[in-house]
């Protein structure tokens, strides 16, 4: 069963330092279409911030953002 916030693609930053998640996160929004969701897990603390900002700054939507023990997960929506 497939809900509306599954991601259409999911990419692992894991043990990777900025600025590579987010080159990673915005090479990927560019290759899914709009209304299509980008999963990005990274454990970079910068990350968080910097994700955060490009989204705001490209007017893409975090729908959803989880803080695990060592790591987070950004869903992002293509919204143009």
């Amino acid at each position: 069963m497939s809900s509306e916030n599954d991601p259409k693609k999911s990419i692992d930053c894991i043990g990777l330092f900025c600025p590579e998640p987010l080159f990673q996160a915005r090479e990927n929004m560019d290759r899914i279409q709009v209304g299509e969701i980008l999963e990005v897990l990274a454990d970079d603390p910068a990350a968080e911030e910097d994700i955060k900002r490009f989204v705001k700054r490209t007017g893409h939507e975090i729908i959803k953002f989880e803080k695990r023990d060592d790591s987070m997960r950004f869903l992002i929506k293509k919204t143009k």
